[in-house]
Formats: C-alpha cells, structure tokens, sequence
C-alpha cells in the first residue's frame, strides 16, 4: 500500500471523529430558551435527533430545571459551579441568570426526547425501560432516530418494542408507502391507544390514499377482535376470583345447612367478622410491628377463623340449638343475630368503612395484554380458596370429625343411634363453617370496603351457591359458586349489573324446579 495512503487514512479517521464528537450549535442549544414554546420544542427535537452524550446533558439539565440564560448564551448551574451548555466547558458563574420556563408540554417533549436518547445506552435494562417509556408517546420527527436505535439494537425484546415505536412515528410520513407499512406493523397490536392512533387513517380527509386507509380499517378489526377476547378473558378470571370468595362463603354454609338444615341468615357477617380480624391485625402490626405490617395478613388468616368460629359457636349454643326442627324462626332468629353483629360492629368500628391496604407482596399484577392485567391480590385469593377447599376436603373425606359429620348430614337417627354425639356434632360443624366464613371475610377484605354492612351482598349468592351445587356436597359448592362467579361476570360486561342479577335467578329457578337436588344430589337412606 502507498505510504501517502498510510498517512491520509490516521487522518481521516482523526477528522470523522472530531466531527462525530461535535458540541451542540450553540444557537440551537440558545433556543432552548426562547420564548415561544413551539421553538423550544423545535429545539428539543433538532437536539435529540443528534443521539450524543452532549445532547443528553443539556435535555436533562432542562428536566432538572438547571438550564438558564446569561446574556444570550446558554448556562448550566449546579451549585455554585456554571457550564456552558453548549460546549460542557466551565465558566465563571454569571451574576443575573434567568431560568428557563419549561411548562408541562415542554416536559413531556423532554421526557420524549431523553427516552429516546436513552435507546442508544449500553445498559440493556435502561434502553428496554425508554422503550417501553416511549410506546404510544413519539411522534413523526422521532421516526429517524427510532430507525437508528432499530440498526443497531440486538436484543430482540428491545427490538420488537422498537418496530412498534418506529411504525408509530412512521404514521405522520408523506410516503404513503411508509405509513402503509406502519399501519400494517401496527395491526399486530392489542393497545386500545393504537386503535385511536389508527383511527383518523380511515377517514378520507385526514387520508388520501385508499390503500393505507383500507389496511387502517383492517387493523382496527383486528385490534378490536384481540381487545374482545382480552375483556373477555378479564371478565373471565374477575368471575373466578368473585366465585372463589362465593365459594369460601358457601363451604361453610353448605357444611352447617347440611347437617342442621338451619338457613342462617347472619352467615353474611361471619364473613365481616373476618375481615374485621384482618383490620385489627393490621393495625396491630402498624402499631406494635410497623416493620413487618406486610405479613399483617398470615397473621390474621387464624385469628379469623377462629374468632368467627367462636362467634359461630355462641350462636349455636345460645339460639340456634333451641330452634332445630322450625325452620321459619330459626330464619328469623337469624336475621336478628345479623342485626345485632352488624351494630356491635358499628359500635366497635364506627359505621364508616375501614381500610384494609393490601401488603405490599399482593400489590400490581401480570400484564398478559395491553388491556388485560391480572391482580396478584385477586390470584392470590384464587390460591387461598383453593387450598381451604383442599382442607375441608381432607377434613370431612380422611377425619374422624369429618366422617361423622357426613353421617349427621345423610341420616341424623341412625348416626344417633349407633353413637355419634349428634349435638356435639352440630355444634362442631356450625363452629367450622363459621369459621371458614370467616377466612372468606379475609379474603373479601383484599378486593372490598370492610364496612358493618359488607356481608348483606353475599349471603343471597352463598344460598344459591349450595341449593344449585346440591346439600352437603364440596364439589357442588365448588361448581356453583365458580360457575355463578363467572357468568355474573360475563352478564355484567354484556348486560349491566341488574339484567344479569335477574337473568341468574331466572336461571336458577329453572334449575331447581327440573333439577331439585342440585348439581350433585346428596346419597342416603333418610335423603331418599
């Protein structure tokens, strides 16, 4: 190779990199400051567009409100210590700076802009966080500068995030060949911010050519049809989560109703009971153990079970048990028993609802769609539901307790008369019920007020949980209450509350009146 050769490329690798560590223009870094807020945002713009640690300084010191004007330079004051802005050389600080006004627009284009520069960090973390900072917010002047992040990136999360903000940005093109292609990107998407994004492509002022306005239309439709689905899909876990606290509720009416035949109408407030226990053991843990308030909840599952258990057991002792046989009065016997917790619970608490925060282990959720988040308060309490119906099924299948009290539940005379304490049964299997009423009020605490009153809504729905899952039957209840939960939840998404209230009952009573025994008709000599 010619020695000239040698000799020229050292230079012009020199002057490309002079060039490619150039400051900023110092009139457009002084029209940062100007008045108008459209040249500031000009400016913004011009500044991200270079992708260079400079232009970040400067954006950022703006965000930081460090950015002001000395004469018709631009300064950049930390402390006692002042920048050039343009040039990042040290100055002596000026006597009068003016700070630069930078409203709210002017902070989402810096917010904007410093997201994008971010892109261009060596931390995967912090270009995959601007990425994700910057869907739905870009604009067409950002399209260049998406198009360089997109070359260069290789970590293939990154980059799918990138194609969406660059087809974005692409949307304000002239090229209809461009916007063609965004829009066909786009089509992939589920984000309802897309759909109105894509929206204005359809009309034929806002968009000339046919082709992207066709695609536009097209785009929509599938979007909505994913949107559909992920509603759907949400209504869907929302009714599995109402059904599982239906269901900690009915178990232990099922199990209570089934072998008394007492319809307790104050199961409801066993249920405030528990969520009762929950505030007064977050507020215990606040008070005494404010470090480890989060785990207040662990904590409070016993203390629930058994103060609503024992609450169970001094309505059995004290009225139920006289009323054994009478239906109508132990109904209404009941219903006063209601009445008298939900006022000792004004009493106590006050008639306001109370919080019940939830730990800090059960906060945010699982984002699966745009427009589907699963609450980890809400599947933590289809777990919990789970695995109380794991235990009452070991309970009454592989106990003694258990045993006996299928047997009061099938035939009453006949496990008196070969010895199984019927009254001591009763009182047992009245305090268990109660007592898992009350770990459904923990539960309910989690995704509902705590209030006296909070029990009246669900004692209806528990009742028809165990007359459609069929007396005394677990796997009834658990049918019932999760199918009531769900198609509840799809009636209300398509046809309000109300209809969908009344559209179950309709259902129900046809139910009962072909299928009188429930889903799953309990065996016996005394049943039959």
């Amino acid at each position: 190779m010619n020695i000239s050769v040698l000799l020229i490329i050292p230079l012009v690798l020199c002057l490309w990199a002079s060039l490619s560590q150039a400051t900023p223009d110092a009139a457009l870094v002084r029209q940062l400051a100007a008045e108008d807020s459209s040249d500031k945002v000009a400016a913004i713009r011009q500044l991200a567009q270079a992708a260079d640690p400079d232009a970040a300084r400067i954006l950022k010191a703006m965000a930081d409100d460090s950015l002001y004007l000395a004469g018709d330079k631009a300064v950049i004051l930390e402390g006692d210590t002042a920048f050039d802005a343009a040039s990042g050389a040290a100055i002596a600080t000026p006597a009068t700076p003016e700070a630069v006004t930078v409203n709210n627009r002017i902070r989402g284009e810096l917010a904007n802009a410093l997201a994008a520069l971010s892109l261009f960090d060596a931390d995967r973390a912090v270009r995959l966080a601007s990425a994700q900072k910057l869907q739905n917010k870009v604009g067409a002047d950002m399209a260049p500068l998406l198009a360089r992040a997109l070359e260069k990136e290789a970590d293939a999360d990154i980059k799918a995030l990138l194609v969406l903000a660059h087809a974005q940005a692409s949307l304000g093109s002239a090229d209809p060949a461009v916007r063609l292609a965004a829009v066909n990107a786009l089509a992939e998407t589920s984000s309802p911010t897309v759909k109105s994004m894509l929206q204005p492509l359809t009309d034929k002022t806002a968009e000339s050519d046919e082709k992207v306005r066709f695609a536009a239309v097209a785009a929509i439709k599938a979007i909505d049809g994913r949107l559909a689905i992920a509603e759907n899909l949400g209504r869907v876990f929302s009714g599995l989560s109402l059904g599982s606290i239906l269901l900690l509720a009915a178990l232990g009416l099922a199990i209570t109703y089934g072998v008394m035949g007492v319809i307790n109408m104050a199961h409801g407030e066993l249920l405030m009971v528990g969520a009762y226990s929950a505030y007064g053991m977050q507020s215990l843990f606040r008070a005494y153990l404010p470090d480890y308030v989060d785990w207040y909840l662990p904590a409070a599952i016993p203390v629930a079970f058994f103060t609503a258990a024992l609450v169970g057991v001094v309505m059995e002792r004290t009225v139920i048990r006289w009323l054994y046989g009478r239906t109508l009065e132990t109904l209404l016997a009941t219903w006063g028993l209601s009445l008298v917790l939900i006022q000792g619970a004004r009493v106590l608490f006050g008639a306001q609802n109370v919080e019940v925060a939830n730990p800090g282990w059960m906060s945010g959720g699982i984002e699966l769609l745009p427009n589907l988040v699963l609450p980890w308060n809400r599947i933590i309490i289809v777990g919990f539901a789970l695995f109380v119906l794991l235990l009452v099924w070991v309970l009454m299948n592989k106990t003694r307790l258990g045993m006996f009290v299928r047997a009061v539940t099938q035939n009453r005379a006949m496990a008196g008369c070969v010895g199984v304490p019927t009254a001591r049964i009763d009182t047992m299997a009245f305090a268990l019920g109660a007592g898992i009423a009350g770990l459904g009020g923990v539960a309910l605490s989690q995704i509902s007020n705590v209030g006296p009153d909070m029990g009246q809504g669900y004692i209806v729905d528990s009742f028809m949980v165990v007359v459609v899952g069929g007396v005394g039957q677990l796997a009834g209840a658990v049918w019932a209450a999760l199918g009531l939960g769900i198609f509840s939840k799809l009636l209300e998404g398509w046809a309000g509350a109300v209809i969908a209230k009344i559209t179950i009952l309709v259902c129900i009573i046809i139910f009962i009146q072909k299928r009188p025994q429930g889903i799953f008709a309990l065996k016996g000599r005394f049943v039959e």
